[in-house]
């Protein structure tokens, strides 16, 4: 099986971060880095700041949490502000897909050897996530507060005396990184530098881990997250013990397992709904599933003998980045018109109104559709 490095452009940010931005070689990368979010939505990085180590900690962290009783979890839900901080337990989320008559084409219009796993039941998905905000709060008054709530510390000691230090370290190595990838992108699109990052400057970022219990849903061909975009800006991904994560090339519509080069200092980011907004869907958000496939089971049976006394949890190594909740969102004009001309090239093409609105707007809109936050 290939690795991601073998089907994803491979950005290197050592480069965009040791030479001017005038250079050739940044401006090939940043031109790369554009060209792979428009060809396939997904592209990896090479960032040398990275730490495995602090991924490892991290990951141990957040299994140690979730291998804690329900009733001690329960304590860190917050549905009244959607989920948005705090844990989501199990069967809470649902893949939007199941009911959206649009990526039910996208589906049908797939190869049939290349379809997701079948989420026409529209049940939740199995999996938990936690929430950690990772965003500057805005030195003005939201319109949205309920997507800049404080964040939630877990209460038992011998996870909440390390809890904070070890979110914001991991959390800041993936956020440093999705930045500046937002930088190279906004470069190799023809807009300034800055462009995307300021946009997101106030931005409710996440470091949003799940958890898949594989003692509980460890069958094969179980969906622990259905087929789905994600509504925000940017998403970065660290290793995850497990294998399972699939994505899509926009390009061929092939399905890709997720496969880290087996070293090195790597991450994975795919496009969201929001810079799908901003570019007039130029760059269009990459869809994704997370199963128990034969390499998940094989991982866990080799798991249980050089690690017997860990748990049996698949968690993601996840960071959303997202545009300011106030930021006004509407496609800019100079990308829309290339998106027209690349999109009326693509077969099976749909046509995609993107309405001008408030960021918090359209993550309120996509909340109702996973059944996050209530309709009023």
């Amino acid at each position: 099986m290939s690795t991601l490095s073998e089907t994803l452009p491979v950005i290197d940010l050592d480069i965009f971060l040791s030479q001017p931005t005038q250079s050739i070689r940044v401006q090939e990368e940043c031109n790369k880095a554009a060209d792979a979010l428009i060809t396939y939505g997904a592209l990896l990085v090479h960032d040398s700041r990275v730490s495995e180590e602090d991924n490892d900690t991290f990951l141990d962290l957040i299994e140690d949490y979730f291998a804690q009783p329900i009733e001690d979890l329960q304590k860190d839900e917050r549905p009244e502000i959607h989920y948005q901080v705090g844990v989501t337990l199990e069967n809470t989320e649902k893949p939007k897909c199941a009911v959206d008559e649009p990526c039910l084409d996208i589906i049908a219009n797939l190869d049939p050897a290349e379809r997701p796993l079948d989420i026409s039941g529209h049940h939740p998905d199995p999996k938990c996530r936690f929430f950690w905000k990772m965003g500057t709060p805005p030195p003005y008054e939201t319109e949205y507060p309920a997507l800049n709530a404080p964040n939630v510390v877990p209460q038992a000691p011998r996870i909440s005396e390390k809890w904070e230090s070890t979110m914001e370290k991991w959390g800041h190595s993936m956020k440093n990184a999705v930045e500046n990838i937002a930088e190279m992108t906004a470069i190799g699109l023809g807009l300034p530098r800055e462009f995307i990052k300021d946009a997101g400057k106030y931005g409710p970022h996440l470091l949003g881990p799940t958890a898949s219990d594989l003692v509980k849903y460890g069958h094969k061909d179980t969906i622990l997250a259905g087929f789905h975009t994600d509504l925000n800006c940017l998403t970065i991904h660290g290793r995850s013990r497990y294998p399972g994560l699939n994505i899509w090339a926009r390009n061929t519509g092939k399905r890709i397992p997720v496969r880290f080069p087996p070293t090195g200092r790597y991450l994975l980011v795919q496009a969201g709904k929001q810079i799908e907004h901003l570019t007039g869907g130029l760059i269009k958000a990459g869809f994704h599933e997370v199963v128990v496939n034969e390499a998940t089971l094989q991982t866990v049976e080799r798991r249980k003998e050089s690690h017997p006394d860990r748990p049996n949890i698949r968690i993601s190594s996840t960071f959303f980045w997202h545009l300011s909740s106030d930021y006004e969102l509407a496609p800019i004009s100079k990308l829309s018109e290339r998106a027209n001309a690349f999109n009326s090239s693509q077969t099976a093409n749909q046509h995609t109104a993107y309405e001008r609105m408030k960021v918090g707007q359209q993550v309120q809109n996509e909340l109702k559709h996973i059944a996050l936050m209530a309709d009023t």
